[in-house]
């Protein structure tokens, strides 16, 4: 099994969990900045507002981008395993 082909899985596997994570961080991200804003031109300051929030939004983000995402996830490692028995000969 050489560096090169072992690299290349790493580096493939990182870019599937950044490309995958990102809907969720983004969404994540946005509400929380515009709550914040929101918290700070109203001057509500109750901690659980944002994260509440946050978390509904997350939770519609992986409902409806989660088989997308999972399937993505499912290729790359039904890709790896193929290739697993031909490389450790």
């Amino acid at each position: 099994m050489s560096n090169d082909f072992i690299l290349a899985q790493v580096q493939g596997s990182l870019l599937t969990v950044l490309f995958t994570s990102a809907p969720v961080i983004v969404a994540a991200l946005v509400v929380g900045l515009l709550v914040g804003f929101g918290q700070a031109l109203t001057q509500i300051q109750d901690q659980t507002l944002p994260q509440s929030i946050k978390l509904v939004v997350v939770l519609l983000v992986i409902l409806f981008f989660g088989p997308l995402l999972g399937y993505q996830i499912a290729q790359h490692a039904s890709a790896a395993l193929d290739q697993f028995p031909v490389v450790t000969r």
